[in-house]
């Protein structure tokens, strides 16, 4: 007997492949039966739920989030569940919450940190894991080491990349984090302390994702006017180490040139073509997000949050940073404050989801001097404070999306509308990253068919992440399933509202347990923390 049988959906199995009408069966967490509809009826079932007209997929793989901190202090992951994930990664763009020298810093590395969460502390990769897999999770996480966390944990928060012998120590830091559970390894070279390192250095630490053959991620050094020299570094990096390469969220920035993203993928095609391991994902966005703080130069990063602090209180510095000739946004640069919204902020709630233009305005003053005055008054908090630009073109996004090594990701953070994370948010599309790339990119422009699309959620994401027994509707695979209404699948986030959890997501198992049934969250957390990898 069954566990449970979905039947009469229209099932795609994450492949690409063509759907049909059918019926999965589950039993004990696993898949043991996908066939067409009525090859099913003479067996029983604990549960028999009728799904006709509905789409019947592997649970969505999110592959590059910064929940790091955020499912340790709420592990539901509501805002993911809601849309239809049951997997994702964390320690993205070389930030990881381990591994750490002491629980005091613990604050200072792990992503959209919350003093307002009860939790554990830890101070050794493995020790992370443990206690990530102490919480209940409504997602299965796999997790990457962060270059900058292991940077801090050997160097500090100097304003350097450390000498040789440190790089050397970096790298076997690198290897005892693999060990213990990582399953990748990720640099962000746009952000303090990644902005700080050559290439050079890098390529030992991708050396030992290379041994134990996992991914190398990265948020390149420059997707702008010098984009071509940030992506050459990142496939240099990788052809150096022998590193199977992952190129983060790869769509050009504001100030790039037309041409950009097609040439980028001639780059990418040149060196695939003599044996590097390159494929790369899109945010489904044509905002961009991320923390206020890397607005300031490299300079002005260095050292303690108090560091930092002291110098946002001093006129004279300030002038310096307003100065600063190449920030990280050209958007700011050419001032266009309109499209710059403040997303996330612990002291500032009254004017999140406004535009700089109007935070000016409001405040008499410049748009430059509010982000400044925002950031020094968060305190503390300095890092969890979010700002999104329009900053991504459409067209740049669906050419990435018709190339087979594409997966599409969300960039954000697991949260929840209500409990300790009811007042943070990781980007505009947290709440329906994965629904408006189903609604909007497949279903309402044709940029590709269901099936294609499913596959950049599902199988492209598994087979590049090395996950065993996910991202297929297949016999013998793990039961993370999501079912849902394609006619009706929409994001409901807005930047006024962006706290609007997604529609049309009817059921979603994850390991075989319902976190989600008839449109509702369940009470069931059964995620898992995933460790073991194929090679």
């Amino acid at each position: 007997m069954y566990d449970l049988i979905l039947k009469g959906g229209d099932v795609f199995d994450g492949t690409g492949a063509e759907s049909f009408n059918g019926d999965v069966a589950i039993k004990d967490g696993v898949i043991l039966a996908v066939e067409r509809d009525g090859m099913l009826n003479h067996y029983e079932a604990e549960q028999v739920v009728n799904v006709a007209g509905l789409v019947i997929s592997p649970g969505f793989i999110d592959m590059h989030t910064h929940s790091d901190f955020t499912l340790i202090a709420d592990g539901r992951a509501e805002s993911q569940v809601h849309q239809g994930i049951t997997t994702e990664v964390i320690g993205q763009c070389g930030a990881s919450c381990a591994p750490v020298n002491s629980k005091d810093d613990i604050r200072r590395v792990a992503p959209w940190f919350t003093a307002a969460a009860k939790h554990e502390t830890w101070l050794g990769f493995g020790d992370y894991l443990d206690v990530l897999d102490s919480t209940e999770l409504g997602v299965n996480v796999m997790a990457f080491v962060g270059h900058g966390t292991i940077h801090r944990a050997i160097v500090g928060g100097d304003l350097h990349a450390g000498e040789p012998d440190d790089v050397t120590t970096m790298a076997k830091l690198v290897d005892k984090c693999m060990d213990e559970g990582a399953g990748g390894f990720s640099t962000g070279l746009e952000y303090f302390p990644g902005i700080l390192t050559a290439p050079e250095q890098l390529v030992p630490l991708c050396e030992v994702a290379a041994k134990y053959k996992r991914l190398y991620a990265t948020h390149v050094r420059n997707r702008d006017t010098h984009y071509d020299l940030g992506f050459a570094e990142a496939i240099a990096t990788a052809r150096q180490s022998g590193a199977k390469l992952q190129i983060s969220h790869i769509q050009p920035k504001f100030g790039a040139p037309d041409y950009a993203m097609e040439h980028t993928l001639e780059m990418i095609e040149i060196a695939r073509r003599h044996d590097t391991d390159i494929a790369f994902d899109v945010i489904p966005h044509d905002w961009n997000n991320t923390l206020m703080a890397a607005i300031l130069p490299k300079w002005a990063q260095a050292g303690s949050i108090d560091d930092v602090l002291e110098r946002l209180d001093n006129t004279e510095i300030r002038k310096k940073i307003i100065a600063n000739p190449q920030p990280m946004w050209l958007i700011v640069k050419a001032e266009k404050w309109s499209e710059i919204v403040l997303l996330n902020a612990t002291h500032n709630k009254d004017i999140v989801g406004m535009d700089f233009a109007e935070i000016g305005r409001m405040r008499n003053c410049h748009p430059y001097e509010a982000v400044l005055d925002i950031l020094l008054e968060e305190g503390q908090d300095l890092m969890s404070c979010m700002w999104a630009s329009r900053s991504f073109r459409d067209a740049d996004v669906d050419l990435c999306l018709n190339q087979s090594e594409c997966a599409v990701i969300s960039d954000t953070v697991a949260t929840a509308n209500e409990g300790v994370l009811k007042d943070h948010l990781g980007s505009l599309t947290g709440y329906g990253w994965a629904a408006r790339f189903l609604q909007y990119y497949v279903r309402d422009r044709g940029v590709l068919s269901l099936a294609d699309g499913l596959a950049k959620l599902t199988s492209v994401p598994a087979a590049r992440l090395g996950l065993k027994g996910r991202g297929h509707l297949k016999v013998g695979y793990h039961a993370d399933i999501c079912v849902f209404d394609p006619v009706n699948i929409a994001s409901n986030a807005t930047a006024k509202n962006p706290r609007r959890y997604a529609s049309g997501v009817c059921h979603v198992l994850v390991n075989g347990k319902f976190s989600m049934r008839d449109g509702i969250r369940t009470s069931i957390n059964a995620g898992e923390v995933i460790r073991e990898f194929a090679v």
